[in-house]
C-alpha cells in the first residue's frame, strides 16, 4: 500500500507540473502601456510592445476599465503620454472620475493626456515633469477624407455645407473643452489660455502657474 501511495504522489506531482495554473494562480497580463505598482496603476502610452500602437487609443479605454474592475485597491493613475485620441481620452477621464482616482504625471502629459490628468481627484506632478497644452488640430487631409466619407449620410451637398457644419461643431467642441476644464476646478482665465497655441506650439506652464490655476492640486 505504501508503494502504491508513493506512485500516486509521483504521478500527481508530474501532472501538476504540466498544469502550473493549478499550482499557482497566474498574474494578470496587461498591455505594455499598463503596469501595476501597489495602489498605483502606471499608464505610459509611450512604452508599447511590438504590436501595440503608441499614444492614447480606444483600446486603452476597455483595458483600463477591466483593470480597475478587477482590482479595487487601485487609488492612483500615474501618466506619461504625448497624447492621442481626443475621444478615448474623454472616455478615460469619465472612468477616472467615476472610480475617484488621483492622477500623477511622471514624465510628460501633453495634448489629450491633459484631459485624463484633470479627471483626478487629487492631481500631482513629479519634479522635472511637464504638462503641455495646445489647440485642437484637424489636418486638411483628414478633413477631406471625413467629408468624402460622411457627406452622403450627413446630407452635405457641397463643401460649403460641410464648412458650415464644421464651424458650428468647432464651437461646440471649444465650449465642451472649456466647460470640462473649469468644472475640474481650473481658473477660467487659465482655461482660455490653454487654447491659444496651435498644435506646433506646445504651451508648458511652470509648476507655480499650474498650482495657482488649479491644474495641480498640490
Amino acid at each position: 500500500m505504501l508503494y502504491l501511495a508513493q506512485i500516486a504522489v509521483t504521478v500527481f506531482a508530474l501532472w501538476l507540473g504540466a498544469h502550473p495554473v493549478l499550482a499557482e494562480q497566474a498574474e494578470p497580463s496587461f498591455p505594455s502601456k499598463f503596469t501595476l505598482s501597489d495602489v498605483t496603476l502606471i499608464y505610459d502610452t509611450e512604452s508599447t510592445g511590438a504590436d501595440e500602437p503608441a499614444g492614447i487609443t480606444s483600446d486603452d479605454v476597455e483595458t483600463l476599465l477591466k483593470i480597475l474592475r478587477s482590482d479595487e485597491s487601485i487609488r492612483r493613475l500615474q501618466i506619461n503620454s504625448s497624447g492621442g485620441s481626443v475621444y478615448a481620452a474623454q472616455q478615460i477621464s469619465d472612468i477616472i472620475i467615476d472610480f475617484g482616482l488621483d492622477t500623477h504625471v511622471h514624465g510628460d502629459c501633453d495634448s489629450s493626456c491633459v484631459t485624463i490628468f484633470l479627471a483626478g481627484k487629487n492631481r500631482t506632478m513629479s519634479r522635472g515633469s511637464r504638462i503641455g497644452f495646445h489647440q485642437i488640430f484637424w489636418s486638411a487631409e483628414n478633413i477631406a477624407s471625413y467629408y468624402d466619407r460622411e457627406r452622403g449620410e450627413q446630407g452635405w451637398a457641397t463643401p460649403y455645407d460641410f464648412a458650415a457644419w464644421m464651424y458650428l461643431d468647432t464651437q461646440d467642441e471649444m465650449y465642451a473643452h472649456l466647460k470640462y476644464i473649469t468644472s475640474r476646478g481650473v481658473d477660467p482665465a487659465f482655461a482660455i489660455e490653454t487654447i491659444r497655441n496651435p498644435q506646433a506650439e506646445m504651451w508648458r506652464p511652470y509648476r507655480t502657474e499650474l498650482l495657482e490655476a488649479g491644474v495641480l492640486t498640490e
